[in-house]
């Protein structure tokens, strides 16, 4: 019952979380939360950096995703310590490829992408996480706890992309195509849910003049999906079906990223398919064929379920806290220094109140 209540509460959370963005983030006000003088670009003028809610968000939401895996990895006994080490060293692999794979990719030094990031993740994953096994020593039941190592991150990744894609709504980006150049039944079933963002300065309008347009909401149901599908795989995982919450939750979710890039507009690429797509199949054929060779993967027999308790206990340490500011911090320089965007500041003074 405490697992349906966790899984349940944050459900309701995510949510009421939603529901504001879809309405709130489309609109101008919403991109940029401060502007640093960086130069002088005149007598009484600066140029300016520009702060995004783009990188809040995403700070945010890697705060989230990394807390995720903390409580589930702390539910089933896994030190501490190793998933610190775990997350960091995926984290300083996996953020700077969000900027590289973009640029490998769509050849533009100024965007990130988390697909390619995503796929990196996959690929190091295992081996390191096989090699911190084994520098902490062997678990007490090895057949359980490789297969919940990798659902735990899989989970985590599922629901931090859910949120996170609630940056994309502040910056206009990875949107999707106008309504009226979608089929029929698209457009009956979407309605009045289209997106209709509001400044020039979003993505959307700079690089596709889509701005006023009903375009499709194609970010929010992305960060649905993923949050559907997180919640679910933590639910398989905290009632041990470690192997069925690692599949579900990262093969639904590259197939809906197959899938859902058939609705978007943005340029992903030349060709018809796009290399995301490519990587995310890739991943899914990966993720499959580890879940196979994995021993002891029969879960036909339940196992007992991981302690939750225990799990939530492991973040109330110094440690873990001083962890998640420094990644949520991190994570916000990195993203949310605009690099493609700018802004003119000029001061004064108010000589009324001298």
């Amino acid at each position: 019952m405490i697992n349906v209540t966790f899984v349940s509460v944050i459900a309701v959370l995510l949510g009421l979380l939603f529901r504001w963005s879809f309405k709130t983030l489309l609109r101008e006000d919403w991109q940029v939360i401060a502007s640093i003088p960086r130069s002088k670009d005149g007598p009484d003028t600066w140029r300016g950096l520009n702060i995004t809610v783009y990188g809040l968000i995403l700070g945010g939401a890697t705060v989230a995703g990394v807390a995720v895996a903390l409580v589930l990895l702390g539910a089933v006994g896994v030190p501490a310590r190793m998933t610190l080490l775990a997350i960091g060293s995926i984290l300083m692999v996996c953020v700077p490829a969000a900027k590289v794979m973009a640029v490998l990719v769509e050849k533009k030094h100024g965007t990130f992408t988390v697909a390619g990031a995503m796929f990196v993740g996959v690929l190091v994953a295992p081996p390191l996480i096989w090699g911190l096994s084994k520098l902490f020593g062997p678990f007490p039941d090895l057949k359980v706890s490789v297969a919940a190592i990798l659902a735990a991150p899989a989970i985590a990744y599922a629901l931090g992309e859910g949120i996170g894609r609630l940056a994309c709504i502040s910056f206009g980006c990875c949107y999707g195509k106008p309504v009226s150049e979608c089929s029929e039944w698209v457009q009956n079933l979407l309605g009045s849910w289209s997106f209709v963002f509001s400044g020039k300065m979003k993505k959307i309008a700079y690089e596709s003049g889509f701005d006023g347009i009903p375009v499709v909401p194609i970010q929010a149901m992305t960060a649905v999906v993923n949050s559907f599908v997180g919640l679910l795989g933590m639910l398989l995982f905290l009632n041990s079906y470690y192997s069925a919450a690692l599949i579900l939750s990262f093969v639904a979710t590259q197939l809906w990223r197959v899938w859902s890039e058939t609705l978007r507009a943005d340029y992903r690429g030349e060709g018809q398919i796009s290399v995301y797509q490519i990587m995310a199949i890739i991943g899914i054929l990966f993720v499959i064929g580890l879940a196979w060779i994995l021993p002891g993967q029969s879960e036909l027999q339940p196992l007992p379920p991981p302690d939750l308790a225990a799990g939530l206990a492991s973040l109330w340490s110094p440690e873990v806290i001083l962890f998640l500011q420094a990644v949520g911090a991190a994570t916000f320089l990195f993203y949310g220094r605009s690099t493609v965007t700018g802004s003119t500041v000029s001061f004064h003074v108010f000589r009324q109140r001298i």
